[in-house]
């Protein structure tokens, strides 16, 4: 061997070696944040029965408060949701719920991180894994429970660029048997079949057991689509719509449009199906979630809150739907808010 190669190599071990040093005392520093956040963070109070509070109006959401509770799914009542809040023993990072079971969305994480769906019962406990491939981003059940949709990134990260990213929706039953994959139903916008490469579909919300609204985009443009699983079929009904959410009554869709504002940023809006008018909401930051409703008036819906440390938390908030009022914090330190009645 030459002296030349023999300086080549050894120059190369030492920049492996100092990259690794690098990375390890990175990721040291990280959690050193991590735990001195979570030692100094304001306790979050706890309440104890969860089977009572599932009995009556409740939210459903994944808690951001560090510690240890980060992560888990918590309830707390509607009547109160400043409360106390009970903590299950799921951890998910997405989750939704109705009075008969929830989706949780998990992250396994290690040398490679690996990716679940499962469904929980009454009790928490998981009762069945689902289809799931790919980063977790949205999931919903239908209000009887029997049907549930979830939506994971298999290419990129986000929904900020358009054309660079790619979604994978699946449809499952509760029971365990695949309805199907909503990107390979047929979409038609302005009556014309639409199928380019880089067409996705995401953010379902369940009508009924057949019907659905979900986004769809194509070409760096995004469509409100309304389908039907029974003919595997989604027709666009107006553009600019992402992440939709029905409303109880079913006469409107809550949803994040991106209009003229720089990549990655989104303003929340309601539709109304039945008069085609859109109302701009209070809310003027940026929200990058599917909202829930909390009635036939408000939405909710999950916002970041970064501290300066590194650490992250998020807290779920809430505006009336007819563009009137101001935001204000319903649940402070949580995420993915699902509403059960």
């Amino acid at each position: 061997m030459t002296t030349t190669l023999r300086l080549r190599l050894g120059l190369l071990a030492l920049v492996v070696v100092g990259g690794l040093l690098g990375a390890g005392g990175y990721v040291l520093h990280v959690r050193q944040s991590q735990a001195r956040a979570s030692a100094e963070a304001a306790p979050v109070a706890q309440a104890g029965d969860l089977g009572a509070l599932r009995t009556r109006p409740h939210l459903v959401f994944r808690s951001t408060a560090l510690g240890d509770t980060y992560g888990k799914v918590a309830v707390v009542p509607l009547s109160a949701p400043g409360g106390p809040r009970a903590v299950t023993s799921a951890s998910c990072e997405r989750v939704y719920a109705t009075a008969v079971d929830a989706i949780c969305l998990s992250a396994k994480r290690g040398i490679v991180t690996t990716y679940q769906a499962r469904l929980l019962d009454s009790e928490w406990q998981p009762t069945r894994q689902l289809p799931l491939t790919g980063l977790p981003s949205r999931a919903r059940l239908s209000r009887d429970g029997s049907l549930v949709a979830t939506t994971t990134f298999v290419f990129g990260d986000s929904y900020a660029n358009p054309g660079q990213f790619s979604t994978r929706t699946v449809v499952t039953r509760t029971d365990g048997e695949v309805v199907g994959d909503i990107e390979k139903f047929t979409l038609t916008v302005d009556g014309k079949v639409v199928g380019a490469a880089d067409k996705n579909l995401w953010g379902v919300t369940f009508a009924d057991d057949d019907r659905f609204y979900a986004t769809a985009s194509s070409g760096g443009k995004t469509w409100l689509v309304e389908g039907s699983l029974a003919k595997r079929t989604v027709k666009a009904l107006r553009g600019d719509v992402e992440c939709p959410s029905l409303s109880p009554d079913g006469t409107r869709i809550g949803f994040k449009k991106h209009g003229d504002l720089s990549a990655g940023r989104w303003r929340l809006a309601v539709y109304d199906l039945r008069t085609g008018k859109e109302t701009l909401l209070s809310e003027t930051r940026s929200v990058d979630d599917q909202v829930e409703w909390l009635d036939n008036d408000t939405v909710v819906y999950g916002v970041p809150r970064t501290a300066a440390d590194g650490t992250a938390t998020s807290d779920v908030w809430r505006v009336p739907a007819d563009g009137g009022g101001s935001p204000q914090v319903l649940v402070q330190d949580a995420w993915s808010p699902a509403v059960v009645r």
